[in-house]
């Protein structure tokens, strides 16, 4: 539902040398957005209670028959409104949202004739701007060659930015698939490994002294809204330095995807269709990570594209694969998972890569037959395919093209497969996009909810698209497997997530093992480094409505029985969220909620034990609540605590600990 009232115009116009200026503020006034066109130049700047989160930052368009970018002059256009959207969505981090914000209308005209519309939309922490471009008399399609819109953070800040990679690189050539390490705290006027950065981008302005959040601005900037009438984009770092600049000033600018993307077919630029309303570019901003971790433009400002067929089903499930490699996708060793599933109360088992030719179809349907007799569905492994990777594993050639996905589709439909993991894409352009969006929109035709895997960020498709269910765009737990060094750096990169690539999409990353060792016989390989409680934590800490956890059927038996019942109890969908403390790459503590039950939950990637004392108003002084902590020497427990008076706890965590409170 949404509720726009006018108000009375509650803009700001004035004039100074020759260039029109506007303001929008946020619903609490203390957001402030600033619009002008100086010098024939679109530009804005964004300001949080007085202070600025962005300087005087470009905007425009260049199209293949119009620059957008210079020669415009501002238009009267409406003044600002206030609107209410209401919403629910069991499959973000908060299921209701009752979000309040501004919104405003600029016209820019370029020769006295319609050029754009700049489309604002100003929350109390968050900034959402667009473009509707218009027809020209009679050319009603155009090609966006370039996007002018910039970034220009203050002198100071320091960035937490993931590289893009360059494309047809790694693992069979699948790359960019938004899999490379965050750089930390890191200076300005870098560009990543000379491509720019994948969305979201987190950046820290004005720090003060201490290692805390209270006293940075901190801002976040993504894109969502993006379906297969557009391409995806990145952020381009210190592309363009401004007039008396040098390379290191703070400018970011947007950026289309690389040539040689989908093995160099396919253009850079979108093809639209005029009228058009571009993706939306988001800013979020706050005096504290809390808006940052709790935001939820992404999902805001789109709209469902259409109903759901059949009411979905998420939850939590098992998969081999990450423990035991390509050799257990295999008929015995997938039916001993679906017998370990069911003894968790898990809903699903995910059947990896080659299940194809190392089970055949005969026994897939066989095994779903035998699932369904322990209450456990399946869901099907494939590669996205087609003439961009060079990966071996089968199933390929079949999510591709429509006729063989919609017929592979209705065989699972038939089975009862609740959904597949389509993996290996490594693209931004156009036509993956539409890829993207046509194997979603076949998927609730059939009701199959889908997970992306080596793959784009999502942006809004929670809300847009009903069986989307989650993507990886992270370095998930399979390079926990593979590296020693990743799990060395486990906790750290955990400390990240929360912080960036989980607080604009749900982010399947497969984690939370008990297992010591990731092998079949929990002895060799690579060792992990975090404890158990850990594992519980991020169980709770990442977010994603179906999750699929790296536990081992030898797990009911070596692993501690407290742990093991909390696994059982897991929840995946979440009412709502709460941060309390943390710093990216160092620690986070957080807090979720569904139904009435709390969970609060902590990770340490510090040398230093962190000491704290936490306020936990979500739990009634008197009321007992249990904590799982553990020892310096990674020794986890669980202990049953009173809750005081104050309703506040002293905790500790170790390096590579974890805490969780419920």
């Amino acid at each position: 539902m949404k509720k726009t009232t006018f108000t009375a115009l509650a803009l700001a116009v004035a004039m100074t040398a020759g260039a029109e200026t506007r303001e929008i503020t946020s619903p609490n006034g203390g957001l402030r957005v600033t619009v002008s066109d100086d010098g024939g130049k679109a530009a804005y700047s964004v300001q949080l209670d007085g202070k600025a989160c962005l300087e005087t930052s470009p905007l425009g368009l260049v199209l293949n028959f119009a620059d957008y970018s210079q020669g415009l002059t501002m238009g009267k256009g409406d003044g600002q409104t206030t609107i209410d959207v209401d919403y629910s969505l069991p499959n973000i981090k908060r299921s209701h949202v009752s979000h309040k914000a501004s919104e405003m209308t600029i016209p820019f005209l370029k020769d006295g004739k319609p050029a754009f519309d700049l489309i604002l939309h100003v929350a109390d922490n968050d900034v959402a701007l667009r473009y509707r471009i218009h027809p020209v008399g009679e050319t009603a399609v155009a090609v966006v060659k370039e996007e002018k819109t910039g970034f220009v953070l203050p002198s100071g800040t320091t960035t937490f930015l993931c590289p893009q990679s360059a494309p047809m690189q790694g693992f069979a050539r699948t790359s960019p698939s938004y899999e490379t390490n965050y750089t930390l705290d890191d200076e300005m006027g870098k560009n990543g490994w000379g491509n720019g950065y994948s969305f979201p981008c987190l950046f820290k302005a004005h720090p003060l002294p201490g290692e805390g959040s209270t006293g940075n601005l901190w801002v976040l900037i993504s894109e969502t809204g993006v379906d297969g009438s557009y391409c995806a984009g990145r952020l381009l770092g210190a592309a363009s330095p401004l007039p008396g600049e040098g390379a290191g000033v703070g400018l970011y600018t947007i950026g289309q995807p690389q040539p040689g993307e989908m093995n160099g077919a396919g253009g850079t630029s979108p093809a639209i269709a005029l009228p058009y309303s571009t993706p939306w570019r988001t800013i979020t901003v706050g005096n504290s990570l809390a808006p940052i971790v709790e935001t939820t433009i992404p999902f805001d400002v789109v709209e469902r594209k259409y109903e759901a067929k059949q009411k979905f089903e998420y939850g939590r499930g098992t998969w081999s694969w990450i423990i035991k490699m390509d050799p257990s996708c295999n008929f015995d060793e997938q039916k001993r998972y679906i017998d370990f599933a069911a003894a968790m109360g898990y809903e699903t088992v995910l059947v990896d890569a080659l299940w194809d030719t190392q089970i055949g179809r005969d026994k897939i349907e066989e095994l779903a037959r035998y699932g369904k007799t322990k209450n456990v569905a399946l869901y099907l492994w494939y590669n996205s395919n087609g003439t961009w990777n060079d990966a071996p594993q089968g199933p390929r050639h079949l999510m591709d093209r429509s006729h063989a996905r919609r017929q592979e589709m209705a065989w699972m439909k038939s089975i009862g497969i609740r959904g597949i993991k389509v993996d290996f894409f490594g693209g931004d352009k156009q036509p993956m996009m539409q890829l993207y969006e046509d194997i979603l929109s076949d998927a609730n035709d059939y009701g199959l909810l889908v997970i992306f895997h080596g793959c784009t960020l999502p942006r809004g498709w929670e809300r847009m698209f009903p069986a989307y269910a989650a993507s990886e765009a992270v370095l998930a737990s399979e390079n926990l497997h593979f590296s020693q060094g990743m799990c060395d750096a486990e906790a750290q990169n955990a400390c990240i997530h929360p912080f960036i690539r989980n607080t604009v999409g749900s982010m399947d990353f497969g984690g939370s093992t008990l297992n010591k060792f990731y092998n079949a016989d929990n002895k060799s390989g690579s060792q992990r480094r975090t404890s158990d409680v850990f594992a519980l934590a991020t169980a709770v800490m990442f977010q994603s409505p179906v999750q699929h956890f790296a536990l081992a059927p030898n797990n009911l038996d070596d692993a501690p029985a407290w742990a093991i019942d909390f696994m059982k109890r897991v929840p995946t969908t979440w009412d709502e969220v709460k941060f309390i403390d943390g710093y990216p790459g160092k620690y986070c503590i957080m807090a979720r909620r569904t139904g009435n039950n709390w969970y609060v939950v902590g990770i340490n990637a510090m040398k230093e034990t962190l000491k704290t004392t936490l306020s936990l108003p979500m739990f009634e002084a008197g009321s007992q609540i249990k904590v799982y902590a553990d020892n310096e020497k990674l020794e986890g427990g669980v202990s049953t605590v009173k809750v005081n008076k104050k309703q506040e706890l002293k905790i500790t965590i170790p390096c590579n600990g974890g805490l969780l409170i419920e």
